[in-house]
């Protein structure tokens, strides 16, 4: 039971450390450099800012149509990564509020127990103190077990994401190749 709620939450930490250090894409499609800032788009290309302040800027592709075509699937990407994390932040928050609740059920289920060996005769001290053992325990399993359930469909649902905006990925970069192809086969002619 430890090593899969020490699975799920690994795993929910990397997921976190990986969209917190993907690289920002640039308005043309290329990644900027990590600590990088885009400042804007020029007739050229992309102008960023990176980490030491200087500027970068990414050709054109000298074809207008193509820069339309790239800039059109980059927006589409960023669409889509953008819902996909939201999909994601969701998620991660319902099952932060599943596991707040299931802890705060728990504890006041602990609460009652040991109120009740408070209020116990001294005769049944020890009787009512097991009982609460055993209630305590139980609550604990209950509660645990919400947990395992919140984080598993939640990194269930991030996985669904992850693969949505990979996916996106995937196509962007297809369709700026098919415009690229093209604008060297215009050029070509």
């Amino acid at each position: 039971m430890n090593k899969l709620l020490a699975t799920l939450i690994a795993g929910l930490f990397a997921t976190s450390v990986y969209a917190q250090t993907t690289a920002p894409r640039t308005a043309n499609g290329l990644t900027a450099a990590p600590g990088t800032t885009v400042v804007g788009t020029t007739a050229t290309g992309t102008t960023a800012t990176g980490a030491n302040g200087t500027g970068m800027t990414a050709a054109s592709t000298g074809d207008a149509k193509a820069d339309k075509d790239i800039a059109k699937a980059n927006e589409k990407e960023a669409k889509e990564v953008a819902k996909q994390d939201e999909k994601i932040q969701k998620a991660t928050g319902k099952a932060t509020e599943k596991k707040t609740k299931a802890q705060q059920k728990a504890d006041k289920k602990i609460a009652d127990a040991n109120e009740k060996v408070a209020k116990a005769d001294p005769d049944n001290q020890a009787k009512a103190s097991a009982k609460a053992e055993k209630k305590a325990a139980d609550a604990n399993y209950d509660a645990q077990k919400t947990m395992i359930k919140a984080d598993e469909k939640a990194q269930k649902k991030v996985a669904g994401a992850n693969a949505e905006k990979a996916k996106a990925h995937a196509k962007a970069n297809e369709k700026k190749a098919e415009a690229m192809a093209e604008a060297h086969k215009d050029a070509a002619k």
